[in-house]
């Protein structure tokens, strides 16, 4: 299982290879999404069967992002010391299991059990997926593979509404099953399709496999990550205050039943960082070939635009207006989402660029999981979850300040 200590580059031929792993990939990506988030559309449903006050329906995913986001640098070390392939594998079967096992729960507390637990399978797969596609594509495609991958969390975003309307149509427990028995069929699949790739090179260079005390010295030393900590913590705030809430804002803002509100909460979103996702890495990666700062730059202008739109979300009583604003945020939010590997690449030791991602995920889902049960308590004492986006807004603008300042360690043409 451990990785080979040798330092070369990807060998042109595999480069077919290279974008059959973002394909195969994206599907994970886009279950890792839904799982995760389709919880979040069917509270009427899950609180009838299983009695809760908001506080603690928002204690669902609250947990999931503090246990998942408490291992993740753990679990980016793993994707660094281990073969990537076998431990994404590894990760999928196991929150399938427990996705299933989720419809299975009769009580609060068992729900919450199953949630941490997703929390710590669920924690492996990104890091290690965003690095072994940093393996695979080096220089003139990396960002646009990178966004071509994340477009598969905005589709299982998307998806996430259907947990809405199936728990309307069929009970709330028939998602999980549908959705936990498809993963553990596809990790299967994957089991022969997904290696790491094969490095060919004309010397070796022999380095030390990493150790978890030497990455995590080597990222905190390093004065442009402390940057992209910050960044990505406060661009937690908006995303889970979005992903958490927005269905839930969406249904009583505008009348809506709760599966209206579930897809038009997501749905539109979706298709907005699908899109912004494509665009900002095409974009970063076009623009890196005369310009070393593009893929810092890219995301800056992204949340510059995205924060406003934000605010007029917060603020409009015009269904139309939301859904307006709501799809910039997710075009110009998702720039970032395409780069930040891509980034680190350029900024951090390439033996530590998982465990880099790790730790940025533990910051980010803590804020998360912050970010959603503040929102169940601003419920509990009647006061409008909007608040939570204009805090959000605020901090996108703080984020795009933090980004321009980060500096690069290394350069990467195209």
């Amino acid at each position: 299982m451990n990785r080979a200590s040798s330092v070369c580059a990807s060998p042109s031929d595999q480069l077919p290879r290279a974008w059959l792993v973002v394909g195969v990939l994206w599907v994970v990506a886009a279950l890792n999404y839904l799982d995760r988030i389709m919880i979040t559309t069917m509270r009427d449903s899950l609180t009838q069967a299983v009695p809760m006050s908001d506080a603690q329906f928002g204690l669902l995913t609250s947990v999931f992002l503090w246990v998942y986001g408490l291992l993740s640098p753990l679990a980016g070390f793993m994707a660094d010391r281990f073969n990537r392939s076998r431990l994404i594998v590894l990760s999928l079967l196991i929150w399938s299991l427990l996705t299933w096992l989720t419809g299975h729960a009769r009580s609060f507390e068992e729900l919450i059990a199953v949630r941490a637990l997703m929390g710590v399978s669920e924690a492996a797969y990104l890091p290690a997926a965003l690095a072994l596609i940093a393996d695979y594509h080096r220089g003139s495609t990396r960002s646009l593979a990178t966004g071509i991958h994340m477009t598969g969390l905005s589709v299982g975003t998307g998806l996430a509404g259907l947990g809405g309307w199936l728990s309307e149509k069929q009970g709330w427990r028939f998602a999980f099953d549908v959705f936990g028995w498809f993963g553990v069929a596809y990790a299967v699949v994957l089991w022969f399709v997904l290696r790491d790739p094969v490095e060919k090179c004309e010397a070796k260079v022999e380095v030390p496999s990493p150790r978890l005390g030497e990455a995590l010295s080597s990222l905190f030393s390093n004065r442009s990550f402390w940057l992209l900590l910050a960044f990505w913590g406060l661009l937690a705030l908006a995303g889970w205050a979005v992903a958490g809430w927005m269905p839930t804002y969406f249904k009583e803002q505008f009348s809506l039943g709760q599966g209206a509100a579930g897809i038009s909460a997501t749905s539109y979103l979706a298709v907005a960082m699908f899109a912004g996702k494509i665009i900002g890495g095409a974009w970063a990666d076009r623009w890196s070939r005369t310009n070393d700062r593009a893929r810092i730059l890219v995301p800056a202008i992204g949340l510059f635009i995205a924060s406003p739109a934000t605010f007029m979300v917060a603020n409009t009583s015009v269904l139309a207006f939301a859904i307006a604003g709501l799809s910039i945020y997710g075009l110009m939010r998702s720039f970032s989402d395409a780069n930040l590997m891509p980034i680190l690449c350029q900024v951090t030791d390439s033996r530590y660029r998982a465990t880099g991602y790790g730790v940025l995920n533990l910051l980010s889902c803590t804020v998360g999981g912050v970010t959603v049960y503040l929102g169940g308590v601003l419920r509990d004492s009647q006061i409008s979850v909007s608040t939570l986006f204009i805090a959000a807004a605020g901090g996108m603008l703080v984020c795009g300040v933090l980004m321009i300042g980060v500096r690069l360690r290394v350069v990467i043409r195209g």
